[in-house]
């Protein structure tokens, strides 16, 4: 018989794996605030392929709207953001204690931090593919996974960690890494450019100068792969991401050279889950301090000198703050970190 999976949280990330794993998992379930719900129990998730939104997947899926009504999951996916993730520890483990094992799926590595006081059996995800909700339950990804799973030390037995990635490879690619750590930071440094996009508002306004714009995002991930190197942590290839040599290769070469490569990167670029939150949901929480801030932490720790990252993190502190945040210029956000 299949273990029982509940989702809790159907953002970008569970809406997808959602979609995903309905045809494949009998006992599947989506959590989430009861107005997403009314809609996901009457129509369904449908997700599309980037370029693709006219050939929307529809699949039904079960929803959960009071979790005291039923057992505890086998397995819990935890597709929450980080500042969300004490209030949602406390209420899971109100409802259904130590039993389940906990898949965290959030970037960074506060998940580390806090899924380890409410549960006994954790494993952690990377998510190596990028998603946005065009609605409350129709989702675009870029590509279909994958996931990359592993665990801190014995934060649950290998074996179940195996069962737990063959369940969800039936569905989406999902790999088991022994490097755990070095493929949260290299996602991390990916994860930098967060933070630049929502500030200019990428995908909700025209980009208005791509020069200053390519430079600022190749310094930020620059600067991201030295403070990585500098801590000691070595590359992890994730799902088709640019490497380190490339990001390197990015900041130091001449424009011509980097041009081409960057426009079609750049026409692949999808609005991040940060400017969502800040310009769709206009919610004041974001993922600044799990992201930016963990990555100038361990540059401070190790004497890395990251004045881009540094000024960048001030300046989006300073704007996301604000009430009614409105994006800024390229021009603008170039300006003040390079004057």
């Amino acid at each position: 018989m299949q273990p029982s999976v509940l989702i809790f949280g159907a953002g970008a990330v569970g809406a997808t794996l959602a979609n995903w794993l309905a045809p494949e998992l009998e006992n599947l379930s989506v959590f989430d605030r009861p107005e997403v719900l009314d809609v996901i129990e009457e129509k369904g998730i449908g997700a599309y392929a980037q370029d693709l939104i006219k050939e929307v997947q529809w699949q039904k899926v079960k929803v959960v709207r009071d979790l005291s009504t039923i057992p505890a999951p086998d397995i819990i996916l935890l597709c929450v953001k980080n500042y969300s993730l004490e209030s949602v520890c406390s209420s899971l483990t109100s409802h259904f204690g130590d039993a389940p094992l906990v898949v965290g799926l959030q970037n960074g590595r506060d998940n580390q931090r806090v899924l380890p006081q409410y549960f006994s059996k954790v494993a952690y995800g990377v998510v190596c593919y990028n998603a946005w909700l065009d609605s409350p339950n129709v989702v675009g990804y870029q590509k279909r996974g994958p996931l990359v799973l592993g665990r801190v030390g014995k934060s649950c037995s290998r074996q179940c960690l195996e069962e737990t990635i063959n369940l969800l490879h039936a569905a989406v690619p999902c790999f088991y890494t022994a490097e755990l750590e070095d493929a949260v930071i290299s996602k991390m440094i990916i994860n930098l450019t967060n933070s630049l996009t929502s500030l200019v508002g990428l995908g909700f306004e025209p980009l208005d100068d791509e020069d200053k714009f390519q430079k600022i995002l190749t310094g930020l991930t620059y600067e991201g792969v030295c403070i990585a190197r500098a801590a000691g942590y070595k590359e992890a290839r994730l799902g088709g991401m640019p490497s380190w040599a490339t990001m390197g290769f990015a900041a130091k070469a001449p424009t011509f050279l980097t041009r081409p490569i960057f426009r079609r990167n750049l026409k692949k670029m999808v609005v991040s889950s940060m400017a969502q939150d800040l310009l769709t949901h206009k919610r004041p929480q974001t993922e600044l301090e799990s992201i930016n801030g963990e990555l100038l932490a361990l540059a401070y720790q190790h004497g890395v000198d990251a004045p881009l990252n540094q000024a960048l993190y001030k300046l989006c502190k300073s704007e996301f703050s604000k009430s009614g945040f409105k994006p800024l210029s390229a021009a603008a956000v170039y300006q003040s970190l390079f004057s």
